[in-house]
């Protein structure tokens, strides 16, 4: 449109002024009538239009974003979970390690001669060292006392690698004489600024006697580093010798370490923290709030919360995962979701603001309500305009003929009425205002629709974002069930496996848990006369697991098959993991061979379940015997292997944690004695039927439950030689 003083050439004003010239009064003046009833039935239907399309927006929205925060949310709140419990397995694991080390030296001290340890030295600030640290801030001068050190300062390499590899900020051994022996970089921390050692009660650190009283694993509740001020949990491990304590391993982490591990954060309307099972807050990136890390002797328990909402949650949060839920905490309103830290019987808990999530949605409407008036201001100023052409047209039309005037006034008419049809018919999920060519007339009513058509375009922008988040989730969710099958496929899966030989019948079974996972079984020809048999567990989850799960099962079955005896092979597989474990993971693993012809076997356990033995005629029975450690845990190890026979007719069966750990809806562990129960209700049963019975009795124990770790089991049933 071109403007001339006060003529619009190519509007509505020139459209008019030619009603003038070709008209007469009362036609003009009757389409003059249906355009101002046209337009304003137009503006009426616009408005009422805008208000259905801003339910519709807000409402779409409203759902959507109530849906992705419920799955998100929980989603979030379960992998945060299995991450804390992979944390303090991580943790209880490096404890028993080095338990177990310390226990092995104290039964054989004349094996290891007595190293060097030093007090603290501020001069080594930063750098990882041996420290003795005790309640005088001195040497022992017990001879006693110094030899016994001296002998566990031989775990100084182990204390340093599980240091550095674990994740711990300390990790350490103390003795009943009121010393300990620790391995960090926190040297300077353990010294005044005069040079003066300090000194710790150790025999009254809450970790030392929760240690003393326990013959197990023990988790403190949150407590103050004496020497650094930080607050954090201890892990330790009594070890006792004919009964009396002679040590405790243990091992610091504190929170900072746990947000890194956890992925908390540290803003304050999302953030995830941890709850133990006391109702005390151990972890929390917020520094005050409900939910906010104190120490033990200053926090609340949760569970018997003055809110009572609050109380129930954490309460069934501690029992299994709650959902999404939604209750006022510290003045907000808020969601809510948990889930249980299996190992320990703690639990996660994510928070979400419900005020920060609704905020996309109320900035979309802000967004709507500035096109929506931008549009009306753009409509206003054409339907002013027009009013202005319609008073000078009933002015022209006193003097000009209508002769043309039907013909014009319906060319003003049409796309209007087309528009008004148009925008009648959306609704629903038909939200898109398309531009045709009866709109582009050059004037207000192309302006008019342009707007329309860059309002619904927007409206379907926002609908596609959302569309494309959700299929990006479910591409995620595609990749690890691939992955899955991936995993899966490298086991072996054809039974019989050997069918040419009678001598034996073997089967196998794995059921994977929803995650790509670390189990596996194997089982090969090492000769015409011997037969190899694997049952392992990588630790962790996911597919670094399973790639090192892989790596593990290739290593294992090339030294077999290159003539290696059980133990020298993993001896050796033990040395290459170890050279590139930088992640830390170890593999639990049973190895046998088995002479076919004589039904002789040698075996070694790494750290793994002990095995089930069937005689013939007889119950299965668990083989118990001292294992040696687990693979990637320590280089060096020399694994020890011992000897077993076969006669016709006798079965055994492996397998790993999956099926003792199996866990029902009360919380209930499958066990030992129920897999014995299920193995010896047909002993005399081929292997496939056994496992299938032993499968059946974990599937009723669970009763639906879901399934946290594979469960994988091997039978092989000895017939003899072929006569």
């Amino acid at each position: 449109m071109k403007k001339y003083k006060n003529l619009v050439i190519g509007g509505i004003q020139q459209k008019v002024f030619n009603l003038v010239l070709v008209t007469i009064l009362l036609l003009v003046a009757a389409y003059t009538a249906v355009i101002l009833y046209q337009t304003s039935s137009l503006k009426t239907l616009t408005g009422e239009t805008n208000l259905r399309q801003k339910e519709a927006i807000t409402k779409i929205s409203g759902t959507t974003m109530d849906a992705v925060v419920a799955d998100s949310l929980t989603s979030k709140t379960e992998m945060a979970a299995m991450l804390a419990d992979d944390l303090f397995t991580k943790l209880s694991s490096t404890v028993q390690i080095l338990a177990d080390s310390a226990e092995t030296m104290l039964q054989a001290p004349e094996l290891y001669p007595a190293r060097p340890f030093a007090l603290p030295d501020a001069s080594m600030d930063g750098t990882i060292t041996l420290q003795l640290v005790g309640e005088t801030g001195s040497m022992p001068e017990d001879p006693a006392t110094m030899e016994k050190l001296g002998l566990l300062a031989n775990l100084s390499d182990l204390m340093t690698a599980l240091y550095r590899n674990a994740g711990t900020s300390s990790v350490y051994i103390a003795v009943p004489e009121g010393y300990m022996l620790c391995v960090d970089d926190k040297s300077g921390a353990r010294v005044d600024e005069q040079g003066n050692i300090l000194t710790i009660p150790i025999r009254e650190r809450p970790w030392y006697v929760g240690a003393a009283q326990s013959n197990s694993i023990f988790f403190t509740d949150v407590l103050q580093d004496v020497f650094t001020g930080e607050i954090g949990i201890t892990c330790t491990i009594p070890i006792r010798q004919n009964g009396r304590l002679v040590a405790v391993a243990a091992a610091d982490m504190f929170l900072d370490q746990m947000a890194t591990a956890v992925s908390g954060s540290g803003d304050v309307v999302h953030y995830t923290c941890i709850i133990n099972n006391q109702g005390h807050v151990v972890f929390s990136p917020q520094n005050q709030g409900t939910l906010r890390a104190r120490n033990a002797e200053d926090a609340e328990d949760l569970r018997f919360s003055e809110q009572e909402n609050l109380a129930a949650f954490v309460r069934d949060a501690l029992n299994g995962t709650t959902g999404v839920r939604e209750l006022d905490m510290d003045g907000d309103r808020v969601y809510l979701a948990g889930a249980p830290v299996e190992t320990l019987g703690w639990a996660v808990v994510s928070l979400v603001d419900k005020a920060a999530t609704e905020r996309p949605a109320v900035m979309m409407q802000e967004q709507f309500d500035s096109a929506l008036d931008e549009a009306a201001a753009v409509f206003n100023r054409g339907f002013a305009r027009s009013k202005q052409i319609i008073v000078i047209s009933v002015l022209a039309i006193l003097v000009m003929g209508s002769a043309a005037a039907l013909t014009v006034s319906k060319r003003i008419v049409k796309p209007l009425e087309t528009m008004t049809q148009k925008v009648r018919s959306l609704g629903g999920n038909n939200l898109q205002f398309m531009m045709e060519d009866d709109y582009r007339t050059g004037d207000e009513i192309e302006i008019l629709a342009e707007s329309f058509a860059t309002l619904s375009a927007r409206t379907l922008q926002y609908v596609d974002q959302v569309q494309r988040v959700t299929a990006e989730k479910e591409r995620i969710g595609a990749e690890l069930t691939m992955a899955n099958a991936i995993q899966r496929s490298q086991l072996p899966r054809l039974f019989p496996p050997f069918p040419n030989r009678h001598e034996f019948n073997l089967f196998a079974t794995m059921k994977p848990a929803k995650e790509v996972g670390g189990d596996f079984y194997d089982f090969f020809m090492v000769d015409n006369d011997h037969v190899a048999l694997v049952m392992a567990d990588v630790s962790g989850k996911g597919v670094p697991a399973a790639l090192f799960m892989m790596v593990t099962r290739m290593l294992i079955k090339s030294r077999i098959q290159s003539g290696e005896s059980p133990s020298e092979a993993l001896t050796n597989v033990n040395r290459q993991l170890c050279e590139s474990n930088e992640l830390g993971f170890f593999v639990t693993a049973w190895l046998a061979v088995l002479e076919i012809s004589t039904g002789k076997g040698v075996a070694v356990n790494a750290g793994h379940e002990h095995p089930v033995l069937r005689r013939s005629g007889e119950k299965y029975e668990l083989i118990l015997y001292r294992h040696s450690l687990a693979l990637a845990a320590l280089d060096g190890v020399q694994f020890r292997q011992h000897e077993f026979q076969l006669c016709p007719g006798d079965s055994i069966f492996v397998y790993t944690d999956g099926v003792t750990e199996a866990t029902s809806s009360e919380k209930e562990l499958f066990g030992t004695d129920r897999m014995l129960e299920a193995l010896n209700k047909a002993p005399d049963a081929e292997p496939d039927e056994i496992l299938a019975t032993v499968m059946g009795e974990i599937n009723r124990f669970m009763d639906g439950e879901e399934q946290f770790d594979d469960i994988t089991m091997l039978c092989l049933k000895y017939n003899g030689p072929v006569q």
